[in-house]
């Protein structure tokens, strides 16, 4: 049936098309009956988990004996030539590869082919056969035929999945049937690279990284107030000066990719079929930039490359046309080295205080017609947003390009919440749905845990369904203000495997528990890699109830198998200590340390309670002034709970009231 299938498909003939194509497709049929297939309940250790699978006893073994079959498709040689010989590196033996003829003696084999008999996978999508004796990859495309690669890393042992030879094992993986494709066709990453500098073979790392998991798109964050991160050959102070900060104590911080380096990492994504969107910052977040070129900011300097975070009034002048001359030479050398068809150009954080005050910018205003601020930022995008235009190019911005104006064609990042998705939505233009509330993995395990990202829907529910196709996709977003290069692991992972999986499947597939228990498996994968994963969520919780004099405190572990160990004297517990059983008493102020311990390791560092007792414990001061929902310091009795608050603003002890212009 095989050699059948393919001598039709291979060598039909034109005015027989027709009938080839039948043919083949019966043939297909016959190949894999029941292609309709609804998921079982067994863990099935792959993540983002299929859309549809099925499970079956037996397992095929991957040994010296295996084959790999493909078509003549440069292509699909170069993926099978890399998993070849990635499969010598880790297991000693190198599977030969050649092409599907009728007369293919193998009997253990591995059949890698294109096919279009099925037009619902779409780019993305594939089929997977794996029984005993041969695994059967389809699809429609060769990036199809990559994730579906990624699918079968996943299904073999974990030791798969390392750099070095492993002695002799079994290499076996699940007999099983797959159909798979993604719900959304953007799945990405921002990785922040501007803040910290990251090494070439770390973005390397992270390209393997999103790849294995089936994620698209890297969005790469370049230019920044604290950096300047790509050479511009016309422009090369961007770079002798505004790639480099003053250090804490001292020196020179920071770095920056050569031209060389750019085509380098953009060739390697795309061998994985990951696109590079790199952010180019304008109007504002830039004031690297002005440091090395200060004529083209409305007071003209001096500046320096900014050490400290947050938002700066150096900006880009609007109202001089030089400063258009410079960032479109500096895009035409963006545009030659990524040769995707986006460019993000960022549009967020951009104060109006320089244009207030700046003669140029004002009477830039006058001329075009401008009422305020808001309408000269979106001149400036516009006007930026043709020139990207013209060379082929579609912007995209964070949601803040919306004030004003929208530029023609424009991509609108939503990050402020869904509100800027729902307002580009209804206007007829895509989005991108990133929101700090469940994608910013800079912020603390405390705001944002592996559950909070699972429950996030890209799709804002305001949307009506002919609205809601507008949404591409999401990312996850990787500021790095406060994770350097070490950290960014421990941030992302595993969060990012809920994003991973929210990205891929439709919500009524989606189930928490499920994904957990994939998880707890899929570390073994990371391990690996070399993946330093950090907390999937905050291990332990405490709680305070007045009572007697004093309060009952209880020690909430929120993960599964987690022993808690604590201190009231100050030192930090270990697991020489005896393991908190019950709640205890308190009535005088304390601080209490816990420390979870998960398999047999620390899990997290000592979370440190400070408890409070005093006349007025246990009452409910009254107070005339609405709560902030944002900042409820839980509730009524909030001042007098117990709890002393921390400097984080997100410790859930602040409590917040609105002073009547809903701010806080």
């Amino acid at each position: 049936l095989l050699c059948l299938y393919f001598l039709l498909w291979d060598q039909g003939l034109p005015d027989q098309s027709n009938i080839m194509r039948t043919l083949a497709k019966l043939c297909l049929f016959l190949l894999m009956p029941g292609l309709v297939i609804h998921a079982q309940t067994p863990v099935f250790n792959v993540i983002p988990q299929p859309d549809q699978y099925k499970l079956y006893p037996g397992a095929f073994e991957l040994n010296p004996q295996t084959v790999i079959l493909v078509p003549e498709n440069e292509q699909l040689h170069h993926i099978v030539k890399e998993f070849s010989a990635h499969v010598k590196q880790v297991t000693g033996f190198e599977p030969a590869i050649t092409d599907i003829t009728p007369l293919a003696p193998a009997i253990n084999f591995i059949m890698v082919t294109l096919h279009d008999s099925d037009t619902m996978l779409g780019k993305e999508g594939y089929s997977l056969l794996v029984e005993k004796n041969r695994v059967i990859l389809m699809a429609q495309h060769p990036a199809g035929i990559f994730r579906g690669i990624q699918t079968i890393r996943q299904l073999l042992p974990p030791q798969f999945n390392g750099k070095q030879c492993v002695s002799p094992q079994a290499w076996r993986m699940p007999c099983a049937k797959i159909i798979d494709k993604p719900r959304f066709p953007w799945r990405g990453m921002l990785l922040d690279c501007s803040r910290h500098f990251m090494e070439k073979a770390f973005v390397k790392r992270y390209i393997d990284l999103l790849a294995f998991h089936k994620m698209n798109t890297l969005h790469w964050h370049l230019t920044e107030d604290q950096g300047w991160r790509i050479e511009i050959e016309k422009y090369p102070r961007l770079t002798s000066v505004g790639a480099w900060r003053k250090a804490d104590g001292g020196g020179r911080y920071g770095g920056f990719y050569t031209r060389d380096d750019i085509r380098e990492i953009v060739a390697y994504a795309k061998r994985r079929y990951i696109n590079i969107v790199p952010e180019i910052e304008l109007p504002g977040h830039s004031q690297a930039a002005l440091a090395a070129y200060p004529e083209y900011s409305c007071t003209g300097g001096p500046f320096e490359v900014q050490t400290e975070w947050g938002v700066f009034k150096e900006i880009y002048c609007a109202g001089n046309d030089s400063t258009f001359v410079f960032l479109e030479n500096i895009l035409a050398e963006v545009i030659d080295l990524f040769p995707g068809p986006y460019i993000h150009i960022g549009g967020d954080e951009v104060p109006k205080y320089r244009w207030e005050h700046c003669p140029k910018c004002q009477t830039r205003m006058k001329q075009e017609g401008l009422k305020d601020e808001h309408e000269l930022q979106a001149y400036f995008i516009k006007r930026i947003g043709a020139f990207l235009t013209s060379r082929g190019k579609t912007l995209i911005g964070w949601d803040e390009i919306l004030e004003g104006g929208l530029a023609e064609g424009a991509i609108v990042q939503s990050w402020r919440g869904f509100d800027g998705a729902v307002e580009a939505a209804k206007m007829g233009h895509p989005v991108i749905v990133s929101p700090t509330s469940h994608a910013y993995f800079d912020y603390d395990i405390k705001a944002i845990d592996l559950e909070k990202v699972y429950s996030f829907d890209p799709i804002p529910a305001d949307l009506k369904p002919d609205e809601a196709k507008w949404v591409l996709g999401g990312e996850c977003n990787m500021w790095t203000e406060r994770a350097p290069q070490s950290t960014v692991d421990s941030k992302v992972f595993p969060r990012i495997l809920a994003m991973v999986e929210v990205l891929w499947n439709y919500p009524e597939k989606r189930d928490f528990e499920k994904f957990y228990d994939r998880v707890q498996l899929h570390y073994r994968h990371l391990d690996q890699l070399g993946v330093s994963y950090g907390l999937e969520a905050i291990p332990v919780s405490m709680s305070a109830q007045w009572e007697a004099a004093g309060f009952k405190v209880a020690l909430d572990p929120r993960l599964e198998n987690l022993q808690i160990y604590y201190t009231l004297d100050g030192d930090s517990p270990t697991a020489e200590q005896a393991p908190y059983r019950t709640p205890f008493h308190l009535q005088q102020s304390a601080t209490v340390k816990a420390l979870a311990y998960k398999n047999n390791k620390a899990y997290g560092d000592v979370m440190e309670y400070r408890i409070a007792v005093h006349k007025a414990s246990g009452r409910f001061p009254g107070t005339n002034v609405p709560v902030s929902p944002n900042y409820t310091g839980g509730g009524k009795g909030a001042l007098t709970d117990g709890f002393r608050g921390s400097l984080d603003f997100r410790d859930g002890h602040w409590q917040g009231d609105h002073d009547g212009n809903d701010r806080c």
